[in-house]
């Protein structure tokens, strides 16, 4: 059974494109315009990890970490965001502790990279 990753992001071309890059890599991926998108789908989709922008419109991405949490707290969970402050890094990484932080623009090397050693967690 191949794993499954969640793509919350509100830009349909970074949903399409990290669909593109990891479906590559016999990775299936699901998309959720936004994180009530997600929130609703994810006990439907049964992910076996989420990447996750911060900067939405309806609930940013610390929201929607935080609502993962909650239902799911073991659920692999990784900022996939343009917020590429130290700061925000730390927030994510350090404070809400998010088990990776990418940072857009990401290379496909990166991008597969960072998904494949976040799937291995959920392997053992």
């Amino acid at each position: 059974m191949c794993p499954k990753v969640m793509v919350v992001d509100d830009e349909p071309d970074t949903i399409d494109l990290v669909r593109l890059i990891l479906e590559s890599e016999g990775i299936v991926v699901v998309g959720a315009n936004s994180g009530s998108e997600c929130l609703d789908t994810i006990d439907v989709e049964k992910p076996d990890a989420v990447l996750l922008d911060i900067m939405m419109p309806d609930m940013n991405g610390w929201e929607t970490f935080h609502k993962i949490k909650e239902k799911n707290p073991d659920l692999l969970v990784a900022m996939l965001t343009v917020k590429s402050q130290e700061f925000d890094k730390m927030l994510g990484l350090h404070v809400l502790k998010a088990d990776d932080y990418i940072t857009k623009p990401f290379s496909r090397k990166e991008l597969i990279k960072c998904t494949k050693e976040l799937l291995s967690f959920d392997l053992h």
